[in-house]
Protein backbone atom coordinates (compact mmCIF):
# COMPACT_ATOMS: atom_id res chain seq x y z
CA UNK A 1 0.00 0.00 0.00
CA UNK A 2 1.14 3.11 -1.14
CA UNK A 3 0.11 6.48 0.27
CA UNK A 4 1.12 10.02 -0.96
CA UNK A 5 0.86 13.37 0.78
CA UNK A 6 1.72 17.20 0.14
CA UNK A 7 1.99 19.60 2.42
CA UNK A 8 3.84 22.70 3.32
CA UNK A 9 6.02 22.47 6.04
CA UNK A 10 7.77 20.49 8.58
CA UNK A 11 5.05 21.37 11.47
CA UNK A 12 2.21 19.62 8.98
CA UNK A 13 4.33 16.84 7.89
CA UNK A 14 5.10 15.86 11.66
CA UNK A 15 1.12 15.77 12.15
CA UNK A 16 0.92 13.73 8.81
CA UNK A 17 3.55 11.04 10.19
CA UNK A 18 1.92 10.92 13.17
CA UNK A 19 -1.29 9.87 11.81
CA UNK A 20 0.96 7.45 9.17
CA UNK A 21 2.10 5.84 12.08
CA UNK A 22 -1.27 5.08 13.79
CA UNK A 23 -2.00 3.39 10.48
CA UNK A 24 0.73 0.94 11.14
CA UNK A 25 3.47 2.52 8.64
CA UNK A 26 6.71 2.46 10.63
CA UNK A 27 10.16 5.12 10.36
CA UNK A 28 11.49 2.93 7.78
CA UNK A 29 7.88 2.86 5.40
CA UNK A 30 7.79 7.07 5.22
CA UNK A 31 10.01 8.68 2.74
CA UNK A 32 9.81 13.05 2.71
CA UNK A 33 10.59 14.87 -0.20
CA UNK A 34 11.48 18.61 -0.60
CA UNK A 35 12.82 20.32 -3.61
CA UNK A 36 16.28 21.58 -2.11
CA UNK A 37 18.19 18.23 -1.36
CA UNK A 38 19.64 20.38 2.11
CA UNK A 39 16.07 20.40 3.18
CA UNK A 40 15.13 17.33 2.10
CA UNK A 41 18.03 15.68 4.49
CA UNK A 42 16.98 18.48 7.10
CA UNK A 43 13.38 17.42 7.44
CA UNK A 44 14.53 13.68 6.98
CA UNK A 45 16.86 13.47 9.98
CA UNK A 46 14.51 15.81 12.26
CA UNK A 47 11.65 13.33 11.82
CA UNK A 48 13.69 10.00 11.78
CA UNK A 49 12.25 9.27 8.43
CA UNK A 50 14.18 7.37 5.35
CA UNK A 51 15.55 8.49 2.72
CA UNK A 52 15.35 6.77 -0.88
CA UNK A 53 19.13 5.45 -1.48
CA UNK A 54 21.25 2.46 -2.90
CA UNK A 55 18.67 0.03 -1.59
CA UNK A 56 15.71 1.34 -2.82
CA UNK A 57 17.11 2.68 -6.34
CA UNK A 58 19.91 0.09 -7.14
CA UNK A 59 23.59 1.07 -7.46
CA UNK A 60 23.32 2.41 -11.32
CA UNK A 61 20.24 3.95 -10.94
CA UNK A 62 21.82 5.50 -7.57
CA UNK A 63 25.42 6.24 -9.73
CA UNK A 64 22.87 7.84 -12.83
CA UNK A 65 21.28 10.32 -10.46
CA UNK A 66 24.44 12.29 -10.08
CA UNK A 67 24.78 13.49 -13.20
CA UNK A 68 21.23 14.11 -13.59
CA UNK A 69 19.25 17.41 -13.17
CA UNK A 70 17.19 17.41 -9.63
CA UNK A 71 13.72 17.23 -11.14
CA UNK A 72 15.22 14.03 -13.41
CA UNK A 73 16.83 12.78 -9.09
CA UNK A 74 13.53 13.57 -7.58
CA UNK A 75 11.14 11.46 -10.40
CA UNK A 76 13.61 8.97 -9.73
CA UNK A 77 13.50 8.35 -6.05
CA UNK A 78 10.19 9.40 -5.67
CA UNK A 79 9.75 5.60 -8.04
CA UNK A 80 11.65 3.83 -5.98
CA UNK A 81 9.69 4.84 -3.10
CA UNK A 82 7.05 3.28 -5.09
CA UNK A 83 5.71 5.56 -7.22
CA UNK A 84 4.37 4.94 -10.68
CA UNK A 85 6.24 7.21 -13.69
CA UNK A 86 3.13 9.45 -14.08
CA UNK A 87 2.38 10.11 -10.11
CA UNK A 88 6.36 10.77 -9.81
CA UNK A 89 5.90 13.54 -12.92
CA UNK A 90 3.01 14.91 -10.88
CA UNK A 91 4.53 14.83 -7.85
CA UNK A 92 7.97 16.85 -8.39
CA UNK A 93 5.88 19.54 -10.28
CA UNK A 94 4.28 19.89 -6.66
CA UNK A 95 7.97 19.91 -5.10
CA UNK A 96 8.28 22.60 -7.29
CA UNK A 97 6.08 24.74 -5.78
CA UNK A 98 8.08 24.73 -2.34
CA UNK A 99 5.83 22.00 -0.90
CA UNK A 100 6.72 18.80 0.96
CA UNK A 101 5.72 15.23 -0.35
CA UNK A 102 5.24 12.41 1.86
CA UNK A 103 5.36 8.81 0.46
CA UNK A 104 4.53 5.78 3.01
CA UNK A 105 5.28 2.60 1.49
CA UNK A 106 5.13 -0.81 3.07
CA UNK A 107 6.46 -2.85 0.22
CA UNK A 108 9.35 -0.96 0.43
CA UNK A 109 10.83 -1.72 3.43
Amino acid sequence: MVIKLSVENAVQAKAEIEKLESQGFTHDDIYIFAHDPKRTKDITKALDTESVGMKEQGFLDSMKNMTSSRGDELRAKLEAAGLTKQEADEYEEVLDTGKLVIVANKDNS
